[in-house]
């Protein structure tokens, strides 16, 4: 019998950006299904705070259409009472001092200050929050990617809110870190005899890591044309799945023991640059196509410049120079209009040394571990065994698969429900610490570096495509092949 989810102290929510496609979409999704599950202490405040004229009523009507069907509108009724609103500009007086004297009206409640807004305002609302002193006690604030768009601005942020909140007060959050198959990565390597003995350069061929969308930009295409993918997605996401496959074993699972070793990773990482940022790297651009069963415009389309530069769609190839990994490629890939939405990661061992079968018995397959990140999270390992049955030996490639949703019976959190709670526990094992903020843009500093010293623009991709023909040969020139994900 699953033990019930243990409640965490009383808190209060803070929710800047509370209208916004995030806090709507899944913030306040997230947390009704930990009401759900009796995980919010009764008197706990959910506060969104956004520059719409809405009160306390207009803003739970915002709400219940994104959260009607999730279960019965009793339920729903009683959560939306512990929700509330503010209309608050970060950058005007109006409203602050009344919104300071709701906060400290329970002093004892453990405060979260959630930033689901553009970095830019990042430094006006920790500014107005520590000159209300809200950032004193048991307070906390979480900022959302991307923090910076460069080492330089990641510092200039990372300095203004660390004048108001201190370190161990600063949540950098990666929602892929919350996702069940990262974490179970950390089981499956080090509670296992049979892995970690073989995780290095003497076992392991190459690793893949793909994060890949269907969807195009969207409403998103103005911040999207100032980011591109590598920013928006390699920097944090993908350099973060990199340091849990590459990790070495931490002493324990203490919050900065696991980011030590994240770090070394980070700082590990071979420099990509001018040199050879074309060799290592391939950029790519989405045009009109057919995606989802439906014809879709190009990115220029949705931008409404033709001339735009911003990448849709990376591939890139990347080496660790340590001894673990030494010579072993990571292959990463990322991007926009894609055939499926797909996150995964493959780590591909190296070949037997020689077989003893006959060739028309078929081929030797590499064995591979393959992590689902979503859509149905899950882990397979690939294995070479015989085609049951007589007439001769018959090799069979086939997985042991599952699927943590058949296996356990239960419907796996979203990442947020996670998180959200381990802000208001102060754990932050699954957040970023700010010097692997600025590892992570000291190595992709360069690439972008490259690319905008390059003659070279990202080269077309019709939407419903793995991308350019390019991120194909990155990786088959040396003789391998990206996963076909519908295995």
């Amino acid at each position: 019998m699953t033990a019930s989810p243990p409640l965490v102290e009383p808190f209060d929510l803070v929710i800047f950006g509370g209208t916004g496609d995030l806090a709507v979409r899944k913030l306040l999704p997230a947390l009704f299904h930990r009401f759900l599950d009796g995980q919010i202490p009764a008197s706990s405040r959910i506060i969104g705070i956004a520059r719409e004229a809405l009160d306390d009523d207009g803003y739970r009507a915002l709400l219940r259409q994104a959260l009607v069907g999730i279960c019965d509108a009793a339920k729903l009724d009683v959560f939306l009472q512990q929700v509330g609103y503010r209309s608050l500009d970060a950058r005007k007086d109006d409203g602050w001092a009344d919104f300071a004297a709701l906060i400290k009206s329970q002093p004892e409640h453990v405060r979260v200050f959630y930033l689901s807004t553009s970095p830019d305002l990042f430094v006006d609302i920790c500014g107005r929050l520590g000159e209300h002193g809200l950032n004193q006690g048991k307070s906390r604030v979480v900022l959302e990617k991307p923090i910076g768009r460069d080492l330089d601005s990641a510092n200039r942020i990372n300095d203004a809110v660390g004048r108001v909140f201190n370190e161990s007060q600063t949540f950098r959050i990666d929602h892929y870190l919350g996702k069940e198959t990262v974490q179970n990565l950390l089981v499956l390597r080090f509670g296992n005899a049979l892995f970690e003995p073989l995780w290095n350069a003497g076992h392991i061929d190459h690793v893949q890591i793909t994060v890949a969308e269907t969807v195009g930009v969207g409403h998103r295409a103005g911040y999207y044309d100032h980011a591109g993918a590598l920013r928006d997605m390699v920097q944090n996401h993908m350099l973060q799945l990199l340091c849990m496959v590459a990790m070495e074993p931490p002493s324990s699972l203490e919050p900065d023991a696991v980011r030590d070793e994240k770090l070394k990773v980070l700082n590990s990482l071979k420099v990509i640059d001018d040199s050879n940022v074309n060799q290592l790297t391939v950029r790519g651009q989405y045009r009109a196509g057919v995606a989802e069963g439906a014809s879709v415009p190009g990115y220029p389309d949705e931008l409404g410049d033709t001339k735009s530069n911003t990448e849709t769609f990376v591939a890139l190839k990347a080496e660790i120079g340590n001894w673990r990994w030494a010579g072993v490629p990571f292959y990463l890939r990322t991007g926009k209009r894609l055939p499926s939405r797909v996150s995964e990661i493959v780590v591909a061992f190296k070949p037997v040394p020689h077989s003893i079968f006959s060739a028309d018995s078929g081929t030797l397959a590499q064995n591979r571990l393959v992590l689902r990140l979503q859509p149905d999270e899950g882990v397979k390992l690939w294995l070479t065994i015989k085609h049951p049955g007589p007439g001769g030996l018959r090799l069979r490639n086939v997985p042991l698969d599952m699927s943590f949703a058949e296996a356990f019976g239960v419907q796996q959190p979203d990442a947020y429900e996670r998180l959200l709670l381990d802000v208001v526990r102060g754990n932050p094992t699954l957040f970023m610490r700010r010097d692997e903020v600025e590892a992570a843009w000291r190595w992709a500093g360069p690439v972008l570096a490259g690319w905008a010293n390059s003659s070279e623009s990202p080269r077309p991709y019709a939407a419903g495509t793995w991308g350019p023909s390019a991120a194909v040969a990155l990786i088959e020139r040396d003789g391998r092949t990206w996963h076909d994900e519908s295995e």
